[in-house]
């Protein structure tokens, strides 16, 4: 379940949790978030920014573990969404805009494409521009003959 904290107009952080919060937990986070309330709604329209679903944030790792060291347990994902009215230049490498948050605001659902054997390294380094130096495409070549399979 995602619990919101915090000021829809402004800043909201989106907690991502196995377990119920309890009274205890919610004071242990309110203190965490500088005072941002919890709010009781599931669903917050609005424009917001913030990262990707795809895209765990160091931030996230670390308010994570901190709530880990404040005996909170059951957190799973913590990220901060601003509201539109409060971003200026976004740089949309690192977030994206959302129409709302809601209780799939961390949902995947991406199909993996299959792995693909590469059997000449040179022309796949051609057409996927990877600006591999002739060093390392030799390099990958005798690879994959030592491995007896293509990379």
């Amino acid at each position: 379940m995602i619990q919101f904290f915090g000021d829809p107009a402004t800043r909201v952080v989106a907690v991502a949790s196995s377990k119920t919060l309890t009274p205890e937990t919610i004071d242990k986070l309110h203190w965490l978030f500088d005072g941002a309330p919890l709010l009781e709604a599931k669903q917050l329209k609005g424009v917001f920014y913030g990262p990707r679903a795809s895209m765990l944030t160091p931030w996230s790792t670390n308010a994570v573990e901190i709530t880990q060291n404040m005996g909170i347990d059951g957190i799973e994902r913590i990220e901060e969404y601003l509201s539109e009215a409060t971003t200026g230049d976004i740089d949309p490498m690192l977030v994206i805009r959302y129409q709302q948050l809601d209780q799939f605001l961390f949902t995947v659902d991406i199909e993996p494409e299959a792995v693909e054997q590469i059997t000449d390294i040179a022309a796949y380094n051609k057409s996927e521009g990877l600006a591999l130096s002739d060093e390392e495409v030799a390099y990958l070549n005798e690879l994959a003959k030592k491995l007896d399979r293509p990379l």
